[in-house]
C-alpha cells in the first residue's frame, strides 16, 4: 500500500534558527474536531516548542484553529498536546536536552495515511554569525543557479 504524506504545516524558521542534529517522528494525541481542522490545513507551528514533563513529551504553543462546525466539542486552540513517543526516545531526548545549548523543536506536521504525525528535531541554536554564513551561502547558490540557467 502506498504511504501518502500530506503536509499540514511546516516550521521553516527552525532551519534558520537551529542546527538540526537528529529527527524523530512522533504521533500526537488530538481530539476529533482538531483532526478535522487539520484536514482543512488550519494549524500553525511557528511559536510552538517541545517540553518533556515526567515520563511524557508535550507540544506547547501549537495553534490549531477551532473547527467551524465543532460547537461545544472545540477545545482551547493552544492547549498542551501529548506526543506519542517510545520510552527510549523520550529518555534519549531528555538526556540530550540536559546538555548546554540543545533543545527540541517541531519541524513539520503532516498526515501519514490517516494518522497525524509530527517531525521533531534535536537541535542546537545557531549564533548570529552562523545565520549570516547560511544566508550568504544560500545567496551564492542562487546566483550560481541563475548564471547556469542563463547560459543554457
Amino acid at each position: 500500500m502506498k504511504s501518502e504524506n500530506r503536509l499540514i504545516s511546516q516550521n521553516k524558521k527552525a532551519y534558520h534558527e537551529y542546527f538540526i542534529e537528529e529527527t524523530f517522528q512522533a504521533g500526537i494525541s488530538l481530539s476529533g474536531t482538531e483532526v478535522k481542522s487539520m484536514r482543512a490545513g488550519r494549524c500553525n507551528l511557528k511559536e510552538s516548542f517541545i517540553k518533556i514533563d515526567g515520563g511524557s513529551a508535550f507540544i506547547e504553543g501549537m495553534h490549531v484553529s477551532p473547527y467551524s462546525h465543532g460547537n461545544i466539542h472545540n477545545l482551547d486552540p493552544v492547549r498542551r498536546r501529548r506526543l506519542l513517543l517510545n520510552r527510549r526516545e523520550i529518555n534519549r531526548l531528555r538526556a540530550a536536552v540536559s546538555q548546554e545549548g540543545y533543545t527540541i523543536v517541531p519541524l513539520k506536521i503532516y498526515f501519514n495515511r490517516c494518522y497525524v504525525k509530527l517531525d521533531i528535531a534535536l537541535a542546537k541554536g545557531k549564533k548570529i554569525y552562523d545565520k549570516r554564513e547560511a544566508i550568504a551561502k544560500k545567496t551564492q547558490d542562487r546566483n550560481i543557479q541563475r548564471e547556469f540557467a542563463q547560459r543554457t
